[in-house]
């Protein structure tokens, strides 16, 4: 099978559509980050660095840490940026360019997202490592691809049903574990395992609510209740679902990992939040 032009859009230099990136400069191991500025932040820990590419929201630099081989690239906000992200490096991995054609030999990849968040519970202060164990979806997007229900925890969706009383229409919620691999190599036992949520937007689908008034105002003190195989859901986030359900459906190893910077239970913000991070890419960066 060969990928038409419209379908896989290289760039006139042999560069993937949005990432800019050429397949010889991506690294096996991949770190994650929201933010552009931020991948100059990570990428200021390398030893020695091959390439800096930028293109709107998605900045990459790879180069060496430890003798590891990095590339740290950033994804803007959201799952529908994280759709495009993952698709594209595995496109990079896996995928011929001069042919357009599936290379024979699988390359996976490992992928951990750093990210910021939102606590849900009195045990995930301000300055709280995260790591997501479980994601659960508000976006939609593993809905697109064939087999997703492979990758989904049903039991865990069929709770969160019935315990929150879902109210919103046209959007079921999924869930996604992180790879078990990944989740023990990177987490270790320095850093809680929870439940994330990946929510579609930043003001109504994480509960704030400022002139729009919710279908739900109730949401977050049912999401801050529930239990399922003791279990509670932990934070909020915005990517976490779309990297582990398109990771796992694709034969890649990912992991969402945050510092909790907002206490949406005791209403509390650190916006020097950046003072939190150093730590957490450090160990991620050791770990991966």
């Amino acid at each position: 099978m060969s990928f038409s032009p419209s379908e896989l859009i290289i760039n006139g230099d042999g560069s993937v559509f949005h990432l800019h990136l050429k397949p010889e400069q991506l690294a096996g191991r991949i770190v994650l980050c929201g933010d552009p500025s931020r991948v100059s932040m990570i990428a200021g820990y390398f030893d020695t660095r091959e390439c800096e590419v930028s293109s709107r929201e998605f900045h990459t630099v790879t180069g060496s840490y430890r003798g590891k081989r990095i590339s740290v690239i950033s994804h803007g906000i959201g799952c529908d940026n994280m759709d495009i992200v993952v698709n594209e490096l595995d496109a990079l991995a896996n995928i011929d360019f001069a042919t357009r054609t599936v290379r024979p030999a699988f390359r996976p990849l490992t992928m951990v997202r750093i990210g910021t968040s939102g606590g849900l519970q009195p045990f995930t202060p301000v300055g709280t490592y995260v790591a997501a164990e479980k994601s659960i979806g508000f976006d939609g997007v593993v809905y697109f691809y064939k087999d997703h229900e492979k990758v989904r925890d049903v039991a865990i969706e069929e709770e969160l049903i019935r315990q929150l009383g879902w109210k919103i229409t046209g959007i079921r919620p999924y869930v996604v574990s992180a790879d078990t691999s990944l989740i023990e190599q990177i987490s270790k036992d320095d850093i809680l395992r929870g439940m994330t949520i990946a929510a579609n937007g930043f003001y109504g689908p994480q509960g704030r609510e400022l002139r729009l008034p919710l279908t739900d105002p109730d949401l977050n003190r049912k999401i801050e209740s529930f239990h399922a195989e003791n279990r509670r859901i932990t934070n909020y986030e915005m990517e976490s679902s779309a990297l582990a359900g398109l990771a796992a459906l694709m034969g890649h190893r990912a992991i969402t990992v945050c510092c909790i910077i907002a206490g949406r239970t005791d209403k509390k913000m650190n916006t020097g939040y950046k003072n939190s991070l150093p730590a957490l890419i450090e160990k991620v960066l050791d770990r991966i």
